[in-house]
C-alpha cells in the first residue's frame, strides 16, 4: 500500500485530500504544522509527501529545504496559491517535484500523486478505461465507441472518468461534485444532474442509471 502524507493546516482542505486519496486505496497521514511535516516526512514511513507552502511554525519552504538538505528524496507535491507563480517557482527550486495551484480538482492531484509513486505503489499504468464497448483514453481524453469518437469537454472527461473507475457503484452527488468541482462546490447545485445528461446525450442513456435518493451508477 502506498503511504501519503498530506501536510495541510487547513482541516476543509486536509480531510478533501485525505478522504479522496483513502477511497482510492491510500494509507495515508494528516498533520497540520510544519515541525510535525517535517518529522514525519524524515521517518522513512511514508512513499510520497503533498506539501502546503503555508503552513505554521516552519512554512513549507523551510520543511523542503531541510528534507533535502538531509538527503531525504521523499517526492514532494507542493500546494499554492493560485496564480502565485514566485512560490511555484521557488517550491520547484527547492526540490519539489511537482505542484497544484489552489483551488483544485481532485482528480488532477490524484493523477500527479499516482504518476509520482507509480514505481513505489506498483500501480499499473492504465492509459484506457474499458466498460463494455466504450473505452476512454487517458492520454488523449477522447472517449470511442464502436465505429465513432465521442468529443468530449473537460469536465465530461472527468467525470466519465470518475465512473468508469467507480463502474457498478453508486456515487453520490456530493461525492461526484468533490471529485470533479473540488472542495469549493456548492452542495445544492444540480451542475451534476446536467453534466450526466449530456454524457447520456453523447454515449446513450441506458449507460447511467439514477438511484433515487442516492445517486448515480455507470455500468
Amino acid at each position: 500500500m502506498t503511504r501519503v502524507l498530506i501536510a495541510e493546516d487547513e482541516a476543509r482542505i486536509a480531510a478533501f485530500i485525505d478522504k479522496g486519496l483513502r477511497a482510492n486505496g491510500f494509507v495515508t497521514t494528516v498533520v497540520g504544522d510544519g515541525e510535525a511535516a517535517l518529522a514525519s516526512a524524515s521517518s522513512g514511513d511514508h512513499d510520497l509527501m503533498v506539501l502546503d507552502i503555508g503552513l505554521p511554525g516552519r512554512d513549507g519552504f523551510e520543511v523542503l529545504r531541510a528534507l533535502r538538505r538531509g538527503r531525504i528524496t521523499l517526492p514532494v507535491i507542493i500546494l499554492t496559491a493560485r496564480d502565485s507563480v514566485h512560490d511555484t517557482v521557488a517550491g520547484l527550486e527547492g526540490g519539489a517535484d511537482d505542484y497544484m495551484t489552489k483551488p483544485f480538482r481532485f482528480e488532477e492531484l490524484l493523477a500527479r500523486v499516482r504518476l509520482r509513486v507509480r514505481s513505489v505503489d506498483r500501480v499499473p499504468d492504465l492509459s484506457v478505461l474499458h466498460a463494455g464497448d466504450l473505452s476512454l483514453d487517458l492520454r488523449t481524453r477522447r472517449a470511442r465507441l464502436p465505429g465513432r469518437l465521442v468529443d468530449l469537454t473537460a469536465r465530461e472527461f472527468a467525470l466519465l472518468e470518475l465512473f468508469l473507475r467507480h463502474a457498478g457503484q453508486v456515487l453520490a452527488r456530493e461525492q461526484i461534485l468533490s471529485h470533479v468541482w473540488g472542495y469549493d462546490f456548492d452542495p445544492g447545485s444540480n451542475v451534476v444532474d446536467v453534466y450526466v445528461r449530456t454524457l447520456r446525450r453523447k454515449l446513450g442513456a441506458d449507460r447511467i442509471v439514477t438511484v433515487r435518493g442516492m445517486g448515480y451508477r455507470f455500468h
